[in-house]
């Protein structure tokens, strides 16, 4: 395949021959006579190939001109995948180990093709069955921390990151999704949202609330305006894949720049639903003490967060923003600035955390937390918590001074009979 070659979609039987002379494929793949290749794509967007043959495998991600989840009437650019791919590499520069190994890009035909994880799985899998993944919360703390400092102005140059946001502000489709089916969606009678029978009740109440709506709107009005650093745009529990002890993050193509906690929101809220969603999947002895794990989770992904952002700040912090000139060099601690901006970051993380919770039981591609649970009258109830939370969140985002009243905050929710 050369730039001169039109864009078609692969098929499994057409990517043999299409790609069977690509060295990135043949080297890690062997002889294309030896292929077999699946089409594993279970998400809303792209064609996902895993190319197996004699010497190894890899993986074939190539993006389709419409959302693969409505079909063709919602087109979509083909040029999501370059950003994708911008992003990957950014962030194994940010945080090397963290994303899959990139072997080739084809801008034209809006292909990458990347290392194949094996044998890691979906985290969100692993949560609806019940597994642990050691170490989670600390290297999901770190990597947030980690991509959040050192893709903004905190530590690259200034030029550098201009550069670069004028580089991701030509991807505005995908952030039009973002900026629709969360933001909006939910709160209004969209026309590709759905939701489970029984809620209507639940979401009346949501849609009547001017004040929780007026606060969707501001943390709206951050993530469209604060051009903070680079976000994963679409950081969640399917975006992470897991042995029982090594993590990677996949999926980046909804990344644009915005504030530093809306990473950290996104995850801490597919957490959240992991753990409201827990008693629609299990009912054993094991329940109680694997929702607490859920929690230890989400209160170490915070914790480690911090302790990773605070040691970059102190030794990092070469940006324009917070410079030693005007603390360290004059013999004055920058430690209160850093403590409000990383009250900041959390604050903003909850209320983003609590858009989220109602987005993925209202809007358009739903968390499978919770449509895994096939009984309706099991999952409302559940789903009604997860939405009142929500509104909690949004509300009072303010009010948590860290992930522990968070955790405690959801144990109450957990307890609830909201329908």
């Amino acid at each position: 395949m050369t730039g001169d070659t039109p864009y078609e979609s692969l098929t499994p039987d057409t990517l043999p021959a299409r790609l069977g002379g690509l060295s990135a494929v043949t080297d890690h793949a062997g002889d294309p006579a030896s292929w077999t290749v699946e089409e594993v794509g279970d998400g809303n967007l792209n064609l996902v190939f895993i190319v197996r043959g004699a010497a190894g495998a890899v993986v074939v991600k190539q993006a389709l001109p419409y959302v693969r989840l409505v079909g063709d009437s919602w087109p979509l650019p083909l040029y999501r995948a370059f950003y994708e791919y911008n992003t990957l590499t950014r962030q194994a520069a940010r945080d090397p180990g963290m994303v899959p190994v990139i072997h080739h890009f084809d801008r034209d035909q809006a292909l990458i093709v990347m290392e194949f994880l094996s044998p890691h799985t979906i985290l969100r899998g692993k949560l609806i069955a019940g597994e642990k993944v050691a170490g989670l919360g600390d290297t999901l703390g770190r990597f947030c921390a980690r991509t959040a400092f050192r893709g903004s102005e905190l530590s690259m140059k200034s030029a550098d990151k201009k550069a670069d946001v004028a580089l991701f502000a030509g991807n505005v489709e995908i952030p039009a999704i973002t900026e629709a089916l969360v933001f909006r969606d939910p709160y209004c009678d969209a026309e590709m949202n759905h939701h489970t029978p029984g809620l209507d009740p639940v979401i009346n109440t949501l849609r009547r609330d001017v004040a929780m709506k007026t606060g969707v709107q501001a943390l709206f009005q951050r993530f469209a305006s604060n051009q903070e650093t680079l976000l994963h745009g679409d950081l969640h529990t399917g975006s992470v894949m897991a042995t029982g002890s090594d993590i990677r993050i996949i999926d980046p193509e909804f990344a644009q720049y915005g504030p530093m906690g809306f990473d950290l929101g996104m995850l801490t809220a597919n957490f959240l639903m992991a753990f409201l969603s827990q008693p629609g999947h299990r009912q054993d002895q094991n329940l109680t003490g694997y929702q607490d794990w859920i929690l230890a989770v989400i209160a170490n992904t915070h914790d480690a967060f911090v302790a990773e952002f605070t040691y970059l700040w102190r030794r990092e912090r070469t940006g324009m923003l917070y410079p030693a000139a005007l603390f360290e060099d004059q013999g004055h601690s920058s430690e209160a600035a850093l403590a409000d901006v990383l009250q900041r970051i959390w604050t903003d993380a909850v209320g983003f955390a609590g858009v989220e919770m109602h987005r993925r039981c209202l809007s358009l591609a739903h968390n499978a937390d919770f449509e895994a649970i096939t009984d309706p009258a099991i999952r409302a109830p559940l789903e009604a918590r997860n939405l009142m939370m929500g509104r909690d969140l949004i509300l009072s985002r303010a009010d948590f001074p860290d992930a522990a009243a968070l955790c405690e905050r959801a144990r109450q929710f957990n307890e609830k009979d909201i329908l």
